[in-house]
């Protein structure tokens, strides 16, 4: 087996591979257009809107009197009475049960609370939503046993810290390439390797640890302190400057067998199960993100002067406003359905929640390079700067930096546009895939043929018209009714053209990125224009038509951006690009590279994880 079909394997045995619950994003990619799952969006009790509403009042009044982001994002480091400050409040427990000392927040309000944050302090956010979303919490709620949760959900909701340990110098997407083991030893695993890009990883108390037992790859609830485990660096970036992001390494690390969450083997499910919701954390940081953007580009649009009109209202800038403010209604509404859907938990929500992830990460950079644009040399200024020099400090420079990670951290936008992609033809797999199965013999094929035209005979039919082509569907909808209408027919176009690349490129589809990618990204628009449809019309009953009118310039937006991209389907340089990539690669064209000097330091480009005890100084650290 090739080293590419190894990870292809351990990937797809990590899928969950039922749909027993309804999705509306997997029906959308069929071409089969269902509001009905989404609308009306399901609403929460009294009693827990009153407690969401209660603790997002409480976490403004503290950001506001007590946290200083121009601190954080000067020293690298949020300080401990921040910390300690959150620990009171409950923040650490948002996700976690009552039963267990925890808020038990709802998802809506988990994401709303994280939005507000982002909005002040992205750090903050992020050592927030790392310690719930991928930590210990997490994972203990959906495989953790009994005793595991009595163990450490109680300390996770006071304020002991957690963090999530799969990434090492040489795995990133790819977990077939895993290197850090756990060998059973009695009652204990002991686990040696080195993790990378271990988020909250400098200051966790609890750690969840994915390490390779066998052929197969699990999931651990390690302590942080324990013996043989070093935290050898904190790690330094473009953004996101009071993140504690360290590497660590296990040498001979003993871990109690209880530890082990799930079976043996779960890891990778484990993890990919966690992120169908925790993944909501990052859209929700991005919609604060964008939200505080659109405030700023009105406030300066009509501030600034220039050739006698505010900057706003010349048209280069008016455009970059209005997509910035309808922008920020669309994600805030993407976010706010998923989480009342996971709230809901009627529906399977995992291709929603991956598209909020990759469409909030992709928009919000869009909306940050936007914003820089408007405030021209104040926009790449800092907002220390501007103040030592009497101007408000805006950090717009800050919030570029900041989002940019967005599109990498828990799945990259290129591996997000994989995974969606696998489940939006999960259909067509199971009743096709034995035609295009290299291992399938010929009587094999022949039953894959009979399953596959009796199941195309009856689902081809129903692209070819559909309720989108009614003057008079969705009027429920008013204003708003047409953009529906053209989900409707765009998602049946939209099938029609996955059906066609399926037929043409058959098992070489999986290769054909650019093509998926396309196909995902019309797809998150009109999963967009729904959301944002749905939004406008509920809250009409508290703004009139404001609502309306922004959700109708957003649709607009949307709607062009997929109607260009059906045109990239067939008329791109995909192909051509891989060709000359390769010839790059070989070093053909270096030419190209003549006149200029590398700036970067020495060292190799990926670290060696050589085994054994850590000859680094630790820098792990506990805040008390």
């Amino acid at each position: 087996m090739t080293e590419y079909a190894r990870a292809r394997e351990v990937a797809e045995q990590a899928r969950e591979k039922e749909w027993a619950r309804p999705s509306f994003g997997k029906q959308l990619f069929l071409g089969d257009f269902r509001p009905d799952l989404v609308h009306p969006a399901p609403e929460l009790s009294e009693q827990e809107a009153k407690k969401g509403e209660d603790f997002l009042r409480a976490l403004r009044r503290f950001l506001h009197d007590s946290v200083d982001p121009a601190l954080i994002e000067r020293s690298a480091v949020v300080p401990d009475d921040v910390v300690k400050g959150l620990r009171a409040l409950g923040a650490f427990g948002m996700t976690i049960d009552n039963k267990y000392g925890g808020l038990g927040l709802s998802h809506l309000y988990y994401t709303r609370a994280l939005a507000l944050t982002a909005s002040y302090s992205p750090a903050l956010s992020a050592l927030l939503s790392a310690h719930q979303s991928i930590g210990v919490p997490q994972p203990l709620k959906l495989f953790g046993t009994p005793e595991q949760k009595q163990r450490f959900l109680p300390r996770c909701a006071r304020g002991g810290i957690s963090a999530f340990l799969l990434t090492e110098p040489d795995v990133g997407s790819d977990p077939a390439r895993l290197s850090t083991t756990a060998v059973r030893d009695g009652d204990s695993y002991v686990i040696d390797g080195v993790k990378l890009w271990t988020t909250n990883g400098v200051v966790a108390d609890l750690l969840v640890v994915m390490a390779r037992t066998g052929s197969k790859i699990s999931a651990f609830v390690v302590e942080a302190d324990a013996p043989g485990i070093t935290v050898e660096h904190r790690n330094s970036f473009m953004g996101l400057r009071g993140i504690e992001n360290g590497v660590t390494r296990f040498h001979q690390v003993r871990v109690p067998a209880g530890n082990l969450i799930g079976r043996e083997g779960q890891g990778l499910k484990i993890a990919l199960t966690t992120l169908n919701t925790g993944r909501l954390s990052l859209p929700a940081t991005c919609a604060g993100s964008v939200k505080w953007a659109a405030k700023i580009a009105r406030e300066w649009g009509a501030e600034r002067v220039q050739w006698g009109h505010p900057i706003g209202e010349h048209e280069a800038v008016a455009r970059k406003i209005s997509f910035i403010a309808c922008t920020a209604y669309a994600l805030e509404a993407i976010v706010d359905l998923v989480s009342r859907l996971a709230d809901d938990e009627t529906n399977d929500i995992r291709i929603e929640a991956a598209l909020a992830k990759l469409y909030g990460s992709e928009m919000a950079w869009r909306v940050a390079d936007e914003l820089v644009q408007i405030r021209g040399g104040r926009g790449y200024e800092t907002a220390e700067s501007l103040r030592a020099r009497g101007e408000r400090g805006v950090p717009a420079e800050q919030m570029l930096r900041d989002v940019r990670i967005n599109r990498i951290f828990e799945g990259s936008t290129e591996i997000m546009h994989l995974l969606i992609a696998r489940e939006a033809v999960d259909t067509h797999l199971s009743v096709a895939g034995g035609l295009i199965d290299p291992k399938a013999d010929l009587k094999a094929k022949r039953r894959a043929a009979t399953k596959a035209g009796g199941f195309y005979a009856r689902w081809l039919p129903t692209l070819v018209a559909g309720a989108g082509q009614f003057p008079t569907s969705y009027s429920h909808f008013g204003p708003l009714a047409h953009h529906l209408r053209y989900v409707e027919r765009t998602s049946r176009k939209l099938a029609r053209c996955t059906f066609y690349g399926m037929s043409r490129w058959q098992g070489k589809l999986e290769h054909k990125q650019g093509f998926l990618s396309r196909i995902v990204d019309i797809g998150a628009e009109l999963f967009a224009i729904t959301a944002t449809c749905v939004r406008a019309q509920e809250d009409a009953a508290e703004f009139g038509h404001k609502p309306q009118e922004i959700a109708d310039m957003f649709c607009h937006q949307a709607r062009l951006r997929a109607d260009a991209l059906f045109h990239r389907l067939w008329d791109n340089s995909d192909a051509r690009d891989v060709r000359l990539a390769r010839l790059i690669l070989d070093g053909r064209y270096t030419f190209v590279e003549e006149g200029i000097l590398d700036p970067s330091l020495d060292g190799p480009w990926i670290a060696p994880a050589l085994p054994g005890l850590s000859t680094a100084s630790d820098v792990h650290r506990h805040i008390h």
